[in-house]
């Protein structure tokens, strides 16, 4: 058995409070992490509806500073980074030479010539490691910040009224920068106080719905999930886990690293081609992007099936005897009421609406694919 086999998971500044609530937790990345606390749908629910809560501090968080950190991040990342705006956010991709996905991130304008990458738990080491052997040629500084910060997301359609009834969350004009809660735009953050400490707040998430991600000091992660979740009860806040967490990124037809995405995944397969800038100069893997995957390689659609039973990871696809797909992710949506499933396909068979089946244990279901996402929120009148 491996070291990394036998070593303890690793837990949230707030695994004292999922306990005490009564979670179930599950092995996540490393992390012991809360899976549910009542039940999936009522938690998938209640982010469609009112609010949820989720612990996210097995997110991982690295600082890039320094006089070349644009010029950095424009190297080692897919998209363009040096020109986004002082707290501003962008969704970027991680390659390595082959044009493979090492990760998917989220990078913050934080400060002047300052940046924080946001990683996938699983992937924390990988993107650390990638990243500093990408440094030697520039002026920067990398620090992984992971074990000091803690991330809570509140999401739904009420999650900024939860965030204007917390108690000690405070606008500050020197954090601020003249935003409110009201006017932040999407994929963007405003420094806010908590109890006197400073807090990134940003408008991001990963639910499909409106909502915050909350960067605070570990230390504050206690009191700042007590306070949200007291403010939020009465506007029926409900805490969620990651079973709820992924109905409801499926639904929105969001990757899931190691599902959507992965070393032997080029970003065009995806439908993630628009992240990657190519006219850059240079960044790694441009050469093998720019040559592209082979013909023949799967393309990601979107896929509904017939009746109740819902398609899962590694399910065949199928046209008739030849198998021409493998289900990536799929679920029977809570929202929608039917089964929805992403899965790579054969390029001629990518097209909405072809009749196709899928193998769900020996049993062939029709499917069709349609455009992805399968759920979209009305935008707010």
């Amino acid at each position: 058995m491996s070291e990394s086999a036998l070593a303890p998971l690793q837990q949230s500044p707030l695994h004292a409070e999922h306990v005490a609530l009564g979670a179930a937790f599950t092995d996540f990345g490393g992390w012991q992490m809360p899976v549910r606390y009542s039940s999936d749908l009522a938690e998938h629910h209640a982010v469609r509806t009112a609010a949820g809560i989720f612990d996210i501090s097995h997110m991982a968080e690295i600082s890039v500073t320094g006089a070349d950190a644009g010029a950095f991040l424009d190297y080692a990342l897919a998209g363009r980074l040096s020109t986004l705006p002082l707290l501003k956010a962008k969704y970027s991709l991680l390659l390595d030479e082959q044009g493979g996905i090492v990760d998917d991130l989220i990078v913050y304008a934080s400060a002047e010539a300052e940046y924080l990458v946001v990683a996938n738990a699983s992937n924390r080491h990988a993107v650390v490691e990638a990243l500093v052997a990408r440094q030697a040629d520039f002026e920067v500084q990398l620090s992984d910040l992971t074990e000091h910060l803690a991330l809570i997301a509140v999401q739904g359609p009420l999650s900024r009224s939860v965030l204007e009834a917390t108690a000690g969350l405070e606008l500050r004009d020197d954090l601020s920068r003249g935003r409110t809660l009201d006017t932040l735009g999407y994929y963007a953050a405003m420094g806010m106080a908590f109890e006197g400490t400073s807090a990134l707040v940003a408008r991001t998430g990963y639910t499909g719905e409106d909502g915050f991600e909350l960067y605070v000091d570990a230390e504050q992660a206690v009191t700042l999930w007590r306070a949200l979740l007291a403010a939020g009860e009465p506007l029926g806040l409900v805490p969620c886990g990651l079973a709820a967490r992924d109905t409801l990124r499926l639904e929105a037809g969001m990757p899931l690293y190691g599902h959507e995405l992965g070393l032997s995944i080029q970003p065009s397969q995806a439908g993630l081609g628009r992240v990657v800038v190519t006219d850059k100069p240079r960044f790694v893997g441009k050469a093998a992007i720019e040559a592209g995957p082979a013909a023949d390689a799967r393309v990601l659609v979107g896929l509904t099936t017939e009746g109740r039973r819902a398609p899962r990871a590694d399910y065949p696809v199928m046209l008739g005897d030849t198998e021409v797909g493998l289900i990536t992710s799929g679920a029977l949506s809570p929202t929608l009421g039917y089964p929805v499933a992403m899965a790579f396909v054969d390029p001629a068979v990518r097209e909405p609406g072809t009749a196709l089946e899928v193998d769900v244990r020996g049993t062939r279901v029709a499917a069709t694919v349609v455009s992805l996402p399968f759920y979209q929120r009305k935008a707010a009148s």
